[in-house]
């Protein structure tokens, strides 16, 4: 089993060690709702996941609906009876070890913010780099 939870500890999870999928999403929805260029989701059957704590849920779209911690705002599930019945998104970086799965793929790349395709050109740093030198 994988578990994991929102930042402040107040829900948790537990899940089976493989997705159905798993995708980093580019969607306009995803970056709006995690203030983030792109959200990676971990798809898993509902009844194998086991939730903690009570997630305050969100209508976001018609059929889906995001999951997420009332207390420190963190992003944890999202459902949609309609294209995934008796299912359930996990964003895997709220897990205790987000490289337990693999990732699969990138989806809704339509929509991903430009600057994204161009991340591997830019400087890396392990850890944050400092203030800027003095000029």
């Amino acid at each position: 089993m994988l578990t994991g939870g929102c930042h402040c500890g107040a829900i948790r999870y537990e899940t089976a060690d493989e997705a159905i999928h798993h995708a980093l999403c580019h969607c306009t929805d995803c970056r709006k709702c995690a203030g983030a260029p792109a959200v990676a989701w971990a798809l898993a059957p509902a009844d194998q996941v086991k939730i903690t704590g009570e997630p305050v849920w969100y209508a976001s779209s018609e059929h889906g609906r995001r999951g997420f911690c009332g207390r420190c705002g963190t992003g944890l599930f999202y459902t949609n009876a309609v294209i995934f019945p008796d299912q359930i998104d996990i964003q895997s970086a709220t897990l205790e070890d987000p490289d337990a799965i693999p990732l699969q793929g990138q989806i809704q790349t339509a929509e991903r913010i430009g600057w994204m395709t161009e991340l591997h050109r830019l400087p890396s740093f392990e850890r944050y780099p400092g203030p800027p030198p003095e000029t």
